[in-house]
């Protein structure tokens, strides 16, 4: 009976959890909850025998994969896994995985009403511009990428993407203009969304060659991570075009300065809101544990990411 630990400094949401446990309880699987830890060391202790692992924001680094002697499979409750140190879980033959789209749809509808928000003067009472009939540039085209371009298209944007990796038959199947190369997301959009991991190639990638190409009235929206920005960058631009603005879904480094100096034309939430959902805590904590399950069971490692 493979032994699995929830551990979630924050938590999963009363129905999750409980759904989560149902699927576990099928299988016959034993499980620990962890909840609301605030000392590390309360995680490594109970990675102790622990067979799998479902984490959500917590940090599996090489102290942690060092604490689990009996650990074969973490997942993360979520599409991005750069809290999972992958090298250190190859080293240790724990097989990583993500549960890729669970999320899509609550961090579309955020990036959206972002843009709203913005586009509107952050309801400032004053008279501000709608979305329809602007063009939205997409940089990346995965899961969260799809479904913003299906609510873009139903308010009446021309939608447009760009993603080195994907062949440009799959956007064009989903209604979506491709791009040929990375500048022409940032010549054409109105509004720009990036959907792109933080990898080394990509960490502050977005920066002033980019950013300048931009119109001077675009808007900049950000579910990624933050990392992807060169922020110095990004007070440039904002000095320079001085009707850009900047919408984030991640705290920026420089939050104080944007907020101090272009409070109207910069917003960002107060936490990582993305997949701030009950459906998207429930879809993706579930599936984490039907993966598990899978594993176990019939060897599946459909999502792994190492």
């Amino acid at each position: 009976m493979p032994k699995v630990l929830i551990a979630t400094e924050k938590p999963f949401a009363a129905e999750a959890a409980q759904k989560i446990k149902a699927e576990l309880d099928n299988a016959k699987f034993a499980y620990t909850f962890l909840e609301n830890y605030t000392d590390v060391k309360e995680l490594h202790a109970a990675l102790a025998d622990a067979e799998a692992v479902i984490i959500r924001s917590d940090i599996m680094d090489e102290a942690a994969f060092a604490a689990a002697p009996k650990l074969k499979i973490v997942v993360r409750a979520g599409a991005g896994y750069d809290n999972i140190d992958l090298k250190a879980a190859t080293a240790k033959g724990v097989i990583a995985m993500n549960t890729p789209g669970q999320n899509s749809n609550a961090v579309a509808e955020l990036a959206i009403g972002m843009m709203i928000y913005m586009a509107r003067g952050k309801f400032n009472g004053k008279s501000g511009s709608e979305l329809s009939g602007k063009k939205l540039v997409l940089y990346g085209f995965g899961f969260v990428a799809r479904y913003t371009a299906r609510i873009a298209k139903g308010i009446g944007m021309e939608v447009y993407a760009y993603d080195p990796y994907l062949a440009n038959e799959i956007m064009t199947k989903e209604g979506v203009k491709p791009l040929s190369k990375v500048e022409d997301i940032f010549k054409t959009g109105d509004y720009i969304s990036l959907h792109i991991p933080a990898t080394a190639d990509t960490k502050k990638s977005i920066n002033w060659s980019l950013l300048s190409l931009m119109k001077d009235n675009a808007t900049l929206v950000n579910t990624a991570r933050k990392e992807v920005i060169d922020e110095d960058d990004l007070l440039k631009t904002f000095a320079e075009k001085k009707k850009f603005r900047f919408v984030s879904d991640v705290e920026p480094g420089c939050a104080a300065e944007l907020m101090e100096k272009y409070p109207e034309r910069t917003y960002y939430t107060p936490k990582k809101m993305g997949a701030q959902t009950s459906e998207a805590n429930t879809n993706s904590g579930v599936a984490a544990a039907k993966q598990i399950i899978a594993f176990f069971n019939n060897g599946d490692k459909t999502f792994k990411v190492n």
